[in-house]
């Protein structure tokens, strides 16, 4: 099965074009290194109402099966990331945030300042991921095994387990 992924950049400076957006494509490379298809990608400011609006519409369109959202997950006034997610989705999924924390630790103790958090729209598994490319990826490969099997349970193609 392979898995379809948006994944939306989080961040003021590279939607105002004053930066590029480094941890986006870095996230495309490993989906698609994965065997995964990136079938939409943006950047928006950090804004709870304009992300959670982007996050809501992406789940909704069927278009993805997960929703990878790189950056705002920190302490920063601006980052709002997880307030967005949690306005969006219906149900939490904290074992994965809890896993790329906990992998995360292992690296830099600053892992435990993450706020990010995941859950599930619809039949869509959202994740956030911290803003720094090596961060965003080294997250992303701690639930990476586990994001096909999740995903054929939120379609109900795997009921037997």
């Amino acid at each position: 099965m392979e898995l379809r992924f948006g994944i939306l950049t989080a961040s003021d400076r590279s939607a105002r074009g004053e930066r590029p957006d480094v941890s986006g494509p870095a996230l495309a490379e490993l989906v698609q290194a994965q065997g995964g298809k990136v079938v939409r990608q943006a950047i928006l400011p950090d804004e709870r109402q304009k992300l959670a609006e982007a996050m809501r519409a992406w789940a909704d369109s069927s278009e993805m099966d997960v929703l990878l959202v790189t950056g705002g997950t920190g302490f920063a006034p601006r980052d709002v990331t997880p307030e967005a997610t949690r306005d969006v989705i219906e149900r939490e999924a904290p074992g994965l945030a809890e896993a790329m924390r906990a992998e995360s630790l292992k690296v830099t103790p600053h892992a435990m300042l993450s706020r990010s958090v995941a859950g599930i729209r619809g039949k869509t598994l959202i994740i956030n991921l911290p803003g720094s490319p090596k961060g965003a990826v080294e997250n992303l490969q701690v639930v990476m095994k586990v994001l096909g099997h999740a995903v054929k349970l939120l379609k109900e193609e795997d009921a037997g387990h």
